[in-house]
């Protein structure tokens, strides 16, 4: 499956994230565990940003945050200018413009996948079922999903049931996808496979893409930049900038320039990893 389209998503004009100086305490009154330190990072619209980082380091609780799932202590996030939330409003209210698919999907096993699909927007009451429908049946074919519209999510490979969620929570017109280890149960070829649809779908999207992994291959062949995070409490250690031109497909794996950037990532989460290991932090 070739990744090349004619034009990259990086152009898009909305979905900027901006996580200014913020805080997580979990037990403010009792432990104060501190899941998140005077963390700031500037995501531009339509990009992909990767964040790797040691199991338990406060990943998925930035994540949450966005999302409107948890709330920070202190600092702010703010979604294009606007304010998700910050130390006068702790919690940001959950909208179809972040959009998050978890590792362990969350498909409803009893809707076809076409069910799936459209069921956001007609829920919603967005558009007519005809409409909808139609809508439905054109993004799965472009993301490669045509001749399993009338199946159920069981009589599909994993790997085609994670390109359903995706293509679903695109059905809603988001700004920002929040990506939370998609394809972690995945084997190595079915994820390859994946990363290439994912871009494909990216490229024709222009969504902004928020995705947490601890495969550095994976970070750094779909990222524009990969924000490699502290161990807990959580907070950018560095920001690597891939330079590696969109659009790409696979042969950039055997470049000088990916070999390079793997290096570079792998060190310093190794750093990170070892201090983790040592403070006997668990698997999260």
């Amino acid at each position: 499956m070739s990744a090349v389209q004619p034009a990259v998503a990086k152009s898009a004009t909305r979905g900027a994230i901006r996580i200014d100086d913020v805080v997580k305490i979990y037990d403010p009154a009792g432990a104060a565990v501190m899941a998140v330190d005077h963390c700031s990072l500037d995501i531009e619209a339509g990009e992909i940003c990767m964040i790797v980082g040691p199991s338990g380091c406060g990943k998925t609780t930035l994540l949450n945050a966005i999302a409107g799932f948890h709330e920070i202590s202190s600092g702010c996030i703010t979604l294009d200018g606007e304010v998700l939330c910050s130390t006068a409003k702790p919690k940001a209210e959950p909208g179809s413009d972040r959009i998050v698919v978890f590792q362990n999907g969350a498909l409803f096993p009893w809707k076809t996948n076409l069910e799936n699909v459209a069921f956001g927007p007609l829920m919603q009451g967005k558009a007519g079922k005809a409409e909808v429908t139609e809508r439905a049946l054109s993004m799965m074919a472009d993301a490669g999903l045509g001749g399993v519209e009338h199946n159920y999510p069981g009589e599909v490979s994993s790997g085609v049931r994670r390109r359903v969620e995706i293509v679903r929570a695109l059905m809603n017109d988001p700004k920002v996808l929040l990506l939370d280890e998609p394809y972690r149960a995945l084997d190595s070829l079915t994820k390859s496979v994946m990363h290439e649809a994912l871009l494909e779908i990216y490229y024709k999207n222009k969504v902004t893409i928020f995705f947490i992994t601890h495969d550095l291959e994976e970070a750094i062949f779909l990222g524009h930049k990969v924000a490699i995070m502290t161990t807990r409490p959580c907070k950018p250690k560095k920001v690597l900038t891939v330079d590696i031109p969109h659009p790409r497909d696979y042969s950039v794996l055997t470049s000088k320039r990916f070999r390079e950037l793997m290096q570079e990532t792998s060190e310093a989460v190794h750093e990170e990893a070892l201090k983790a290991f040592q403070a006997g932090e668990k698997e999260g």
